[in-house]
């Protein structure tokens, strides 16, 4: 009979006693885990912006070439978590795009980091 899951990081399943990993399994108890976070911010023209000025090129050409200026922030990247019990380790990457969903990563890795400690 298989153990439920009790958490999900990315593709790692953790159930009470094991980590499950796509490369196999991985022993809970006095496993190690890290947890690094990687941001990109990249600047973007909204696409209303774009539309805004091509439209008004025809009636104010000059001031509607000022919507080109305006810039949204975009934020990406990845939560890498590594999984680590003597030998074995098991490294994943989860795309975030909040830091909402960093947050929850990581309060996800603290509850993990609790079991393997029992």
């Amino acid at each position: 009979m298989t153990e439920p899951v009790v958490a999900l990081i990315g593709e790692i399943a953790v159930t009470p006693t094991t980590v499950r990993t796509p490369a196999g399994e991985i022993p809970l108890a006095e496993s190690t885990w890290q947890v690094s976070d990687f941001w990109q911010t990249e600047q973007k023209t909204p696409t209303w912006a774009i539309v805004a000025a091509v439209l008004g090129f025809c009636v104010l050409t000059v001031f509607s070439l000022l919507f080109l200026l305006v810039k949204r922030t975009v934020y990406k990247g990845t939560v890498q978590v590594t999984v680590t019990n003597g030998p074995r380790q098991y490294v994943a990457r989860i795309p975030v795009t909040t830091q909402e969903q960093v947050q929850q990563v990581h309060n996800q890795v603290n509850y993990v980091r609790s079991l393997a400690a029992l």
